[in-house]
């Protein structure tokens, strides 16, 4: 039986407004046949589907998301084989069946489907065969007119544009009708007037102005403007789930219907005196609405990181047609949409650089620091790899792409930013649990609240002298379980961790460091131990050149000279290392003739018609060089170091010791000495000998080295330390290093690394520093942080709220004031509004993060 197929997609989903609605979208979604996992991401407005697509595919999948209540739609990104374009100039069916028939009949087109109706054209293609712009330039060939349809991040969708424009436009409206009700209430704190005497009188039958006008105004705003409420209420009843819109249906229709009641009543029995409370529902309405606005507008900031990120990238390029020996024929600007692996592409200075590329002329400054946070620019030339949305900051370049649309650096970094926002901390789990029973509980508590103080005022345990005037035990004990009603706020809950997430993952991509969302956060909180890879992260990952030594008549630049000229023939990583440091230091080297490589030893090569040997004391005596006690001496303590030491002979005389190490980073004494303070236990792992580990270890201020270590050993050594119990995280560059990456709690890949270590680890650093390392896990630890600060508030507004509303306090406060103190649904409906938007802004705060100083 072969492997189960599985296949992800991404999509847009509108409508939702708190954490029970990304659970309820989860829960029935997640249940259907088909579907392996979703995870929605409420305030980016997305969900990540894994399914099996012989069962179940995107379009079906958007139909049971609105089948519970909400909107979706299926993205595609550019570049992965699969586009929408925008097709004008069809005027009948034969036209889009010439198309589809002309564009299929291309090498690397598997299929097209072309919609007369909406003017799109869907393809899917074979990247690495036709491009794009291939495609585009088909369809221009038989008459019509193709663009790129609007793909990838929805920039308005993230700032909340739409919702925002939404959330205003009702609430102008439900303001401007809930006007006649604030003016009826303003007028009752007066004394009696002409205007009162109006509202009391009736002006058909029992049916007073009062009653008749609050009916006029209080309808639409629940019926109209509250629509969506009751939409969304029904369709998450009816798929057994509960959110914050069954709460607030509940209670405006609870005032609305009473009052609708109680005037009919009135009609058929006189003797029945109808209080109304078309206020309360219109007031509550009204109030929710200026949250939802006010909110929206909050939520729309916390995704300003992948605003920034979208807009890095550029919207243009100029394309570079060549001839067969490489010269221009022509250029034209295309739009960065349509670059196709191959294109050269033409980059003046102060322009971005449109796609990950390989320079193939020109050379430049680039500034990277939108990638990696690196603030100095990155000297580049003939044969480096550009990175697309970097600017080119002095001369002209040619860049030949070599990835496009989803493929290239800066779409992974918003895939993976996007993706962390979307995760779920398991702290975030505790919410869930309470947001899944949230509603119920809830609707219980008002229940009972009513029937246990309408049976109190009843039976006369609670005197009738405790009521308002103008209330009645019924109106009194049913407006308190209204009240329980509005107040209660799943959403502060649920906002919580997901608006923390993804404001502390965004400062983590500002800062080039990207978090794979809340679990890393969360384990990186408690990480009491790291480990270090030597090579590339403490150390800069290459041989360098560092000491040179004359221990003859020859003085430092001139034993220099001899060793580079000679070792510029070698392809050892330890020859280019000196002789790349002589051209650097000394301008120019001489040219090696007879140039010998003695494998394990050294190398022999004539210089300036002199014999020069540079290499091991084995090499020396085997050439009969003599090795006096002074050198002897020098060699070894470079060597006690971990230096690799070599000796200089020309002609048949030692004249120098030159020494080669791979050398440790300026900033990682720094890093590790404030990984320190936070009482972390710094390892360092390593495939080096004891003498050179123990060195570095020095050098550095670890205590704790692990050395002779075999790749497919940092593993093992991971568990170990997790076996005592150590939260453990490990820092790597390479492949070797990510089976490490996957055992410790948390897996930091440094320097962007490679595409595996990347794929395996909890965190990626952009740039090669360690301090980096230190900010990730402060700025991880400020995020927990804050969760568990809006956790506080949130839980503390509904454990005081509740209580509250419920008139538990009522008795407390007769006893201090001597009045009966409770809280209005209007008011109760206002501080549920307000919680969520409190929530929100705590989370924005943590925009004031600043870098751990070292």
């Amino acid at each position: 039986m072969g492997d189960k197929i599985v296949q992800k997609s991404s999509f847009t989903i509108d409508g939702m407004t708190c954490t029970a609605c990304s659970s309820s979208i989860e829960k029935y979604v997640g249940s259907q046949e088909g579907i392996n996992s979703i995870s929605v991401n409420l305030l980016g407005e997305t969900a990540e589907v894994e399914y099996d697509p012989s069962l179940i595919n995107p379009d079906k999948i958007v139909d049971l998301v609105d089948d519970i209540g909400y909107g979706a739609q299926a993205v595609k990104e550019v570049g992965t084989g699969e586009i929408d374009l925008s097709v004008s100039g069809m005027t009948c069916a034969a036209c889009s069946s010439s198309i589809e028939n002309y564009i299929s009949s291309f090498d690397g087109v598997d299929s097209i489907s072309v919609n007369l109706t909406t003017d799109k054209a869907h393809i899917r293609y074979n990247p690495s065969q036709i491009g794009i712009r291939d495609l585009i330039e088909g369809i221009s060939d038989i008459g019509y007119t193709a663009s790129v349809a609007k793909q990838e991040v929805d920039l308005d969708r993230l700032g909340k544009v739409e919702e925002i424009k939404m959330w205003r436009r009702k609430l102008t409206y439900s303001a401007i009708l809930t006007i006649p009700f604030l003016i009826m209430m303003i007028n009752m704190l007066f004394s009696e007037n002409g205007f009162t005497r109006f509202l009391m009188s009736p002006l058909f039958s029992t049916f007073t102005a009062e009653a008749i006008i609050g009916l006029i105004f209080a309808t639409p705003i629940q019926f109209w403007i509250g629509k969506d409420f009751y939409v969304k209420a029904y369709k998450a009843v009816r798929h057994g789930s509960a959110t914050m819109d069954v709460l607030v249906a509940l209670g405006t229709s609870a005032a609305y219907f009473y009052s609708l009641f109680a005037i009919i009543y009135e009609y058929f029995k006189p003797i029945f005196e109808a209080q109304v409370f078309f206020e309360t529902s219109a007031f509550l309405i009204t109030f929710i609405l200026l949250g939802k606005f006010l909110e929206a507008r909050a939520k729309g900031k916390t995704s300003e990181a992948i605003k920034k990120l979208v807009e890095l990238k550029a919207k243009n390029a100029i394309l570079l047609e060549l001839d067969d020996d490489g010269k221009v024929i022509s250029e034209k600007e295309i739009s960065s949409d349509l670059i196709q692996n191959g294109d050269v592409l033409k980059v003046y200075p102060g322009e971005k650089v449109p796609t990950d590329g390989e320079i193939v002329f020109g050379s430049s400054a680039l500034d990277e620091s939108m990638i990696t946070g690196e603030s100095l620019p990155v000297n580049k030339t003939h044969g480096d790899n550009v990175i697309g949305a970097t600017v080119n900051q002095q001369g002209v370049l040619h860049v030949k792409a070599t990835k496009i649309g989803a493929e290239t650096t800066i779409s992974q970094i918003i895939k993976l930013v996007e993706e962390a926002q979307s995760s779920k901390a398991p702290i975030q789990g505790l919410a869930d649990r309470i947001s899944a029973v949230f509603v119920p509980i809830v609707v219980g508590i008002a229940i009972v609240d009513f029937i246990v103080w309408y049976t109190l005022l009843a039976t006369g345990v609670v005197p009738q002298s405790w009521l308002p005037p103008g209330t009645s035990s019924f109106i009194f004990s049913f407006l308190l379980a209204i009240s329980v009603l509005v107040i209660a706020c799943p959403c502060a809950l649920g906002l919580a961790t997901p608006t923390a997430v993804m404001v502390g993952t965004g400062l983590g991509a500002d800062n080039g460091i990207l978090i794979k969302g809340g679990g890393p956060l969360e384990t990186a909180y408690k990480i009491d131990s790291i480990i270090l890879d030597k090579t590339g992260t403490i150390t800069h990952g290459k041989p360098t050149l560092t000491d040179i030594i004359p221990v003859g008549e020859l003085d430092k630049d001139k034993v220099l000279y001899y060793a580079a000229s000679a070792e510029s023939g070698s392809e050892h990583p330890l020859g280019k290392s000196i002789s790349n440091y002589g051209t650097e230091h000394l301008g120019s080297i001489g040219i090696p003739e007879n140039f010998k490589a003695i494998s394990g030893h050294g190398i022999s090569s004539q210089i300036d018609n002199h014999e020069v040997l540079v290499g091991s004391r084995k090499l020396m005596t085997d050439n009969n060089i003599s090795i006096d006690d002074n050198t002897e001496s020098e060699m070894i303590k470079l060597e006690e170091l971990g230096k690799t030491a070599m000796i200089v002979a020309v002609g048949s005389k030692v004249e120098g010791i030159i020494a080669v190490a791979d050398t440790v980073k300026e900033e990682s004494l720094r890093a590790i000495n404030q990984l320190k303070k936070m009482n972390i236990d710094v390892w360092m792992v390593t495939g080096d000998n004891k003498r050179t580990a123990a060195a570095i270890a020095k050098e550095v201020n670890i205590d704790h080295v692990l050395s002779e270590v075999l790749p497919d050993q940092k593993a093992s050594k991971v568990k170990s330390l997790q076996d005592t119990g150590k939260i453990v995280a490990m820092v790597g560059d390479g492949i070797n290093d990510s089976p490490a990456l996957a055992q410790a709690d948390v897996g930091i890949a440094i320097g962007a690394g490679t595409d595996v270590a990347i794929e395996t680890a909890d965190m990626v650093l952009m740039k090669s520093d360690l301090t980096d390392v230190v900010t990730a896990i402060d700025l991880s630890k400020k995020t927990l942080n804050r969760i568990k600060l809006n956790f506080g508030w949130a839980f503390g507004y509904n454990i005081i709220g509740i209580p509250f509303a419920a008139g538990l306090l009522i008795p407390l406060l007769r006893s201090l004031t001597g009045e009966t103190i409770t809280l209005p649904p209007a008011l109760a409906g206002l501080a549920m509004a307000f919680s969520s938007v409190s929530v929100v802004t705590s989370s924005l705060l943590l925009k004031r993060y600043k870098k751990p100083k070292f």
